[in-house]
């Protein structure tokens, strides 16, 4: 065992000619460990495709040869457990290895208790999330959490078995066969940097068995901690200030990053490693098609750093994937990353790693910069902010979103806002005021989350449409404010889900659900305002869908006509990139999509007046008549200038209807 509490490690590598043996020999074994499977030479196949990436992510770690049997123990496990129906939707994914960057794609995220009751009660509710058009789905935290305080389920005490409310591990199985029936795949969170004080680990490592100590960060006193402290931020520093906690039955110095009762684990064992392959390979023969790899930023401890976005982190991703792809290959991993833009396109692989990290991951930056641009009116800091990310593998996919169940952050680069006569931190001190509903002329009705004292940043909750002035509109009445809000809100579900990738619509966001502030009647929710956008479906709200006269109509139908207007353009695949374009108008920007069947520009007028910019700012489709998509119309641009109204968007293909 290499437990290594220091994060300091030296990479074990050895040359290829002795690696080679060692290859042969775990295909050997996997080969006598494999049962009578019917894809025993598929599996044997994916092994020698894939043995190379899992050896070299693990060999930068540990000392693989030590444990490359062990581990390929495990993926014989995964494969011999692997339901025959999870074998025939592998064998369809390898066929469509794309399915998650069609422009068909379209994800939906929701707890499961407050969009349905249960597990049951999803797939009682399938047929509305077809209606939606919705392919992948989901699930916030419903594994077993702690007790008491539990950091919404990301404090997990068991990865085997669902929070007792929601149902069985069966039903989760259930559900996913039915979503599978309906061309939706499930995705599921598994947190990677900790597990809960009451999971089986910590208890057992609490009691003093050295294994299991060995799987966390565990100190006799403060100076190592101390020494770590001097460059670690504070994730929740009102409610979980420092990143340490003494624990009495241990007598130890615990390392918890997040809240007192989240146990960092130590990935410099590969005890653990080889725990998250089993825990995988069991999630994923129970029907899950993805794993949103939480905390995934903080896996890698190394001393003089922030302990994240460490180099390890992506050999430890690499290993996983590939250990899956081995076992399920229909099974993909979202990276939950919400880093620094510059840090962001690493956890989609670059390097050695292009192709090999993560197959989606969270395009943050696009969220703030949506927000960012609908509240100053000015597009230019969204478009040098987009532009300057770097390329993504083709084989990859942004998960774009205009809201989470997450507080916003609002992570605007101190370099990017420099270029545009910005100061950083007051321009941020702006971004939480106006969506706080402080300033004039702001009809946001968000809250602040998490105030830095020492630093003054601040975070915001709230829905998106109370976010957008829906709220504001709807209680004081104002039928001009209300259309103007609707016209805000599509506005940037529009960027979202016309940038690119795969865009997924928070729960309710379809039918404009506000804030809710009833969170503060629940003790275990009331100190944390993020409950404020996280209410329960209404399903009555739901049903008025099809009534023209409420709000939930408004907002669904244009959300539906988006969403089927998508499907249809090859233009919007995730493979294909975006270049945003700043225009002569600082309100209005272009995202200019090349396609081989017909290129798409996009023009979104970010401010609440009409904006007039030349026609030349639409790029090749200058001169010609087009089609607007959204509105199904011809539009001619022989003219010099072209003018948008309030909040309008605009979708251009040169095929004429």
């Amino acid at each position: 065992m290499l437990a290594n509490i220091t994060g300091e490690h030296e990479g074990i590598f050895l040359h290829r000619s002795q690696q080679e043996p060692l290859l042969a020999s775990g295909r050997e074994h996997l080969a006598q460990l494999l049962g009578p499977t019917s894809q025993r030479t598929e599996a044997l196949s994916r092994f020698e495709q894939y043995a190379c990436d899992l050896w070299d992510g693990l060999a930068e770690i540990y000392d693989v040869a030590k444990i490359w049997f062990t581990v390929v123990e495990f993926i014989a496990q995964g494969i011999n457990e692997r339901p025959p129906s999870l074998v025939v939707r592998d064998n369809e994914r390898l066929n469509n290895p794309d399915w998650f960057q069609l422009p068909e794609a379209l994800g939906y995220v929701a707890y499961t208790d407050r969009f349905a009751g249960t597990l049951q009660g999803v797939t009682s509710h399938i047929d509305y999330l077809r209606e939606l058009g919705v392919t992948y789905l989901h699930l916030m935290p419903l594994l077993r959490p702690r007790t008491g305080e539990n950091d919404g389920g990301y404090a997990v005490a068991d990865f085997r078995t669902v929070r007792e409310d929601l149902g069985t591990i069966d039903d989760l199985a259930a559900l996913a066969d039915s979503l599978h029936q309906t061309h939706i795949a499930l995705t599921l969170d598994v947190v990677l940097n900790h597990v809960a004080d009451q999971h089986e680990w910590a208890i057992k490592a609490q009691s003093g068995q050295q294994k299991y100590r060995d799987y966390f960060h565990m100190f006799p006193d403060r100076n190592i901690p101390d020494t770590y402290e001097e460059n670690l931020p504070e994730v929740f520093p009102d409610f979980a200030p420092g990143n340490f906690t003494w624990d009495e039955p241990s007598q130890s110095w615990i390392w918890t990053t997040f809240n007192s009762w989240q146990w960092d684990l130590n990935w410099a064992n590969p005890d653990v490693f080889c725990e998250f392959v089993d825990i995988f390979a069991f999630l994923g023969n129970k029907g899950v098609d993805c794993f949103r790899l939480d905390a995934l930023a903080f896996l890698w401890k190394r001393a003089g750093t922030s302990c994240q976005n460490q180099p390890e982190v992506h050999f430890i991703t690499q290993a996983l994937r590939a250990a899956m792809r081995i076992i399920a290959p229909a099974v993909i991993f979202q990276a939950e990353a919400i880093v620094a833009p510059t840090d962001l396109v690493a956890y989609l692989g670059v390097g050695e790693h292009a192709g090999k990290d993560s197959d989606l991951a969270y395009h943050n930056s696009l969220m703030v910069q949506v927000w960012s641009a609908l509240a100053s009116g000015d597009s230019r800091l969204l478009a040098t902010a987009l532009n300057a990310s770097e390329a993504i593998p083709p084989t990859t996919s942004w998960a774009t979103y205009l809201r989470c169940h997450d507080d916003i952050g609002w992570a605007i680069d101190d370099v990017d806002a420099q270029a545009m006569g910005l100061d950083a931190f007051e321009y941020r001190k702006y971004l939480s005021s106006y969506y706080a509903g402080e300033l004039e002329g702001s009809q946001a009705r968000g809250a602040h989350f998490q105030t830095d004292l020492s630093t003054g940043e601040r975070r915001t909750s709230g829905s998106a449409a109370s976010l957008a002035g829906i709220q504001a509109a709807v209680e004081s009445s104002d039928t001009h404010l209300l259309t103007t809000a609707i016209d805000r809100l599509m506005c940037g579900y529009s960027m979202v889900l016309g940038y690119g990738g795969l865009p997924l619509i928070y729960m309710g966001d379809e039918i404009g659900l506000m804030n809710d502030d009833r969170y503060l009647q629940i003790p275990e929710h009331a100190a944390d305002n993020r409950w404020l956008h996280r209410p329960m479906m209404p399903w009555p709200a739901v049903d008025q869908r099809r009534d023209s006269s409420t709000l939930a109509w408004q907002v669904f139908t244009r959300m539906l006509a988006l969403i089927s207007a998508r499907k249809h353009l090859p233009a919007l695949h995730a493979g294909i990139p975006c270049i945003v374009v700043a225009t002569p108008n600082p309100a209005v920007v272009v995202f200019h999509r090349a396609h081989v069947d017909g290129d798409l520009i996009e023009l979104y007028n970010v401010s609440d007046a009409a904006q007039t910019l030349p026609t030349s700012s639409t790029g090749p489709l200058a001169g010609h008549h087009v089609t607007e998509v959204l509105s199904n119309s011809v539009i001619s641009l022989d003219t010099p200038t072209i003018t948008l109204e309030p909040y309008s968007v605009w979708w251009l293909t040169a095929q004429l209807t």
